[in-house]
């Protein structure tokens, strides 16, 4: 329902209409509504708030490469997440370069498959690195040889493998790789016209910088799309936060040994004493036979107890507790 004109508005406004000041065609194209072109070619299947989600997705994956890689390269990267749009599989692909690094992930238990694309500046910096190199990029890029390739699907793998914890808030994974192809051709997992949320990170290995893409088809992840919002990622992100931990940390540090002793008492002795020290002889403490010793946990004062005995062992009866103020 539109907004209920006063009786001071409407005579207002019949004013206006009766002198000329204002056009009652004017009214009516203000009135109308405006239609919006619609590209079914491009359908909208994603929103920005299911992008914004995959962003958030992906940062948390891209800190996860950051500190894993640098296992196997011995050298620092940095990752960002650069953009995150959507697309059709066709210009998807054919943006694609040649040789490219392309990871077929079947990404069980969704139907369907997403692809991990590698920019091969990228690939060819982490083979050097691995092989002892500086990892520097090639001047001028070539096809990949069978060795380089096995050490491109290692790195492929782990790339996969980093993804289950990221997606833990919206669903459990178990991503399998499927296969690795150079050539876009052979990556023909969907339909061309089908649309696809592109997510680009940005990495830098030393001097060589490129982008490690992730395709999402819609048709893979269509039965989570009521998840990919970050109201309801913030909702699950609070409730683990209320989950009470405290009955489980106690539990934890009942299990922890911790060392007790009780002192007796102390003494200086030199070292020409202490050399010719024999059983049997006796070493005077500082203490009385009916005082109260110190019982120690770990090396905090934290009892003092009377010495005696329990079935044929030495022990202590505690007398006192000494608090943290004490």
């Amino acid at each position: 329902m539109g907004d209920v004109l006063s009786q001071s508005e409407i005579d207002s406004l019949l004013a206006a209409l009766s002198s000329g000041e204002l056009d009652a065609d004017q009214i009516q194209e203000s009135t109308e509504k405006q239609v919006k072109d619609y590209d079914f070619e491009r359908p909208a299947k994603f929103s920005k708030e299911h992008l914004r989600t995959l962003e958030i997705i992906f940062e948390h994956y891209g800190r996860l490469i950051s500190t894993n890689f640098p296992v196997y390269l011995r050298k620092n990267i940095q990752v960002s997440v650069s953009s995150s749009e959507t697309f059709t599989f066709s210009e998807f692909t054919n943006a694609l370069s040649n040789p490219v690094i392309l990871g077929i992930v079947d990404f069980r238990p969704l139907n369907g498959n997403i692809i991990i694309e590698l920019s091969s500046n990228l690939g060819f910096a982490m083979i050097d690195r691995m092989l002892g190199g500086q990892g520097l990029p090639l001047e001028k890029t070539r096809d990949f040889s069978d060795i380089e390739m096995s050490i491109i699907q290692k790195m492929m793998v782990l790339c996969m493998q980093l993804m289950r914890e990221p997606w833990k808030t919206v669903i459990d994974i178990d991503p399998v790789m499927d296969r690795i192809e150079t050539n876009a051709q052979f990556a023909q997992v969907i339909a061309p016209t089908d649309m696809i949320a592109l997510v680009s990170l940005s990495l830098k290995i030393g001097d060589a910088e490129g982008f490690l893409n992730i395709c999402l088809p819609y048709f893979t992840v269509e039965g989570i799309m009521d998840k990919l919002n970050t109201k309801y990622w913030y909702s699950s992100v609070e409730k683990s936060d209320r989950m009470d931990y405290e009955g489980h940390i106690e539990s934890l540090i009942k299990r922890v040994d911790v060392p007790v002793k009780a002192v007796l008492g102390k003494n200086l002795v030199s070292v020409n004493d202490f050399l010719t020290l024999q059983v049997g002889d006796i070493i005077r403490l500082n203490t009385r036979v009916d005082s109260e010793m110190d019982i120690y946990v770990g090396n905090i004062k934290k009892f003092t107890a009377l010495p005696g005995s329990s079935r044929d062992k030495y022990a202590v009866r505690l007398t006192t507790v000494i608090r943290e103020e004490e």
